[in-house]
């Protein structure tokens, strides 16, 4: 066993995020980290890293165990290199290192010196270390970043920080390796080597991701639902398979609790009523006893809450007609969607580009022609800097952007959402309360309170969330916001970038069915294959494949 997992306890304030997760990891075993946004998958993160100690239980690592961990901060010396950063990430580099270049100088006839020496030599060729600076920049490379290989890590972007961080995992030949999110950044032939690398390591994994992509490629996957975890053996679909299974168990267990506590408050009304009108003091005492007993155990099934209950809508049709009532009963709340899905369609042309060639000082591409027509989708598919933002930016009008050969043109009076994949630094300081105000005033339209607090319920925001500064809210709440900003107008078009990167599995999947009964167009940006292949559309390629 390379790790054992044991939280007994992790609070917030008076909020329990965790009171009994529990699992371990064997050596090579790939394990997916799964839950509903905001039931603490990056507090366990920190957790596993050290970074959060404030917590009751155990979190055992074999001796000697060798980990890495993609880091969720970066404090970065401002001149220290790509390159270097990775190195220094790399399990025994840095003293190896340290050792092979600085002990020729001081070591003399020191044997112990000279023995430390050539066991570094010996241990630096074994980890393949002479060679990994060209190994690095070749895997640089197919992330798009080579040409960073020797700047400063500091100047890259978050999302470049991210992708860089994913390299030094994947070179680190560590026993175990951390990651957190690791596609959210990746283009489509970044996240196939991502995952050729999974298939192939040796080393043991926990992969936190809503990724189906990845997740078909786990042995396991480790659900944080309800305080606790639940663990499935085997990828994606059988992950599917067992939470159907369970979930019907779940709720028919569910079921007979409700049924037990409402005989018992029964039981507690009967008892009471027997008890007034007894006159014997020994039958008095005994229906009091007896209504005692009922209150306690009811007392006692009353401290045991809800489960959330979702299954995904492919298994959901496979339910028995009793099963499936009991889900439509029971399910968690989802995110709920207002999109216009009106049965007719007037395929009426709303993006059109022929032959257009787009840039700045130089064409980025050339050669692309679209014909979006309403009820319609297209995906834009390249590689990170094709000019796939590039040709969005100018579509909504961005000046900057040149034309240097052909025509884009968008319908008049359009409306547009839009999603893109981070949210405007312009709302950070703002409330999501005020947020949502925000994004309905700069678009003209009228909204008042009932309404501001009925979008956040439909989007599973709290009343208490609704105080806090949109800086603050997790990724999944900043996603959950972008889509409220997109739906806001009604839209006819709505222009994606990466919708799913921060949305849990649930949420995505209301998206996907959203949006497949949407009237409208969609010109969409996804590397989630399972995405495009239920939004579907004409691919239209930007740049070389």
């Amino acid at each position: 066993m390379l790790a054992d997992i044991t939280i007994t306890e992790k609070s917030f304030g008076d909020k329990t995020l965790m009171s009994g997760v529990k699992f371990s990891v064997t050596d090579g075993e790939k394990v997916g980290i799964v839950g509903r946004n905001g039931v603490g998958k990056s507090t366990l993160f920190g957790i596993l890293t050290g970074n959060d100690t404030d917590f009751t239980g155990d979190i055992t690592y074999r001796r000697g165990l060798s980990m890495v961990a993609t880091a969720q901060e970066h404090h970065a010396p401002a001149e220290q290199t790509v390159l270097q950063y990775i190195l220094d990430g790399l399990p025994e580099y840095a003293e190896l290192s340290h050792v092979i270049e600085t002990y020729p100088d001081t070591m003399g006839d020191d044997m112990a010196k000279i023995e430390e020496y050539s066991s570094a030599l010996e241990r630096f060729e074994q980890r393949g270390f002479y060679s990994v600076e060209s190994e690095i920049e070749r895997e640089l490379a197919a992330f798009q970043l080579d040409e960073r290989a020797h700047r400063p890590f500091a100047d890259l972007s978050g999302g470049q920080k991210r992708l860089v961080e994913v390299v030094k995992v994947m070179r680190a030949e560590a026993q175990l390796a951390l990651l957190d999110e690791p596609t959210n950044h990746m283009d489509y032939v970044a996240k196939q080597q991502f995952i050729d690398w999974i298939d192939n390591a040796s080393e043991a994994m926990l992969i936190i991701t809503h990724d189906r992509d990845v997740l078909t490629h786990v042995d396991r996957i480790v659900e944080l639902k309800d305080g606790d975890s639940v663990s499935y053996r085997g990828n994606y679909d059988a992950y599917l398979r067992q939470n159907a299974a369970k979930t019907s168990t779940g709720m028919h267990d569910h079921e007979m609790l409700e049924r037990r506590r409402a005989n018992l408050r029964d039981k507690i009304t009967q008892f009471r009523r027997l008890k007034e009108r007894a006159r014997d003091p020994d039958t008095i005492k005994q229906f009091k006893r007896r209504e005692q007993q009922a209150a306690t155990e009811l007392d006692e099934l009353s401290t045991i809450e809800k489960p959330t209950f979702w299954i995904d809508k492919s298994s959901v049709t496979e339910l028995d007609f009793k099963s499936a009532n009991k889900y439509d009963k029971y399910k968690a709340r989802n995110i709920r969607m207002n999109m216009n899905d009106q049965a007719s369609r007037s395929k009426h042309v709303l993006v059109q580009a022929i032959e257009l060639s787009l840039g700045y000082e130089q064409p980025v591409f050339s050669g692309v022609t679209i014909d979006l027509r309403e009820g319609e989708a297209v995906e834009l598919r390249g590689r990170n800097g094709a000019g796939k933002s590039t040709l969005i930016k100018k579509l909504l009008g961005d000046e900057t952007v040149q034309t240097f050969d052909g025509e884009l043109s968008l319908a008049r009076h359009t409306r547009v959402g839009v999603y893109e994949q981070e949210i405007s630094p312009t709302y950070f300081d703002l409330s999501l309360h005020d947020a949502i105000e925000r994004v309905y005033l700069e678009r003209d339209l009228s909204i008042g309170e009932q309404m501001i607090r009925q979008l956040a319920s439909d989007y599973l925001f709290t009343a208490s969330d609704l105080d806090t500064p949109v800086a603050r809210l997790s990724g999944g709440q900043k996603a959950r916001l972008q889509i409220i900003a997109m739906l806001s107008g009604d839209p006819q078009l709505l222009i994606l970038d990466e919708p799913t990167n921060h949305l849990d599995l649930p949420s995505i999947e209301e998206l996907e069915t959203a949006l497949a009964r949407y009237a409208g167009a969609v010109l969409y940006v996804s590397h989630d294959g399972y995405f495009r292949d239920a939004l579907g559309g004409e691919v239209i390629q930007i740049g070389e494949r």
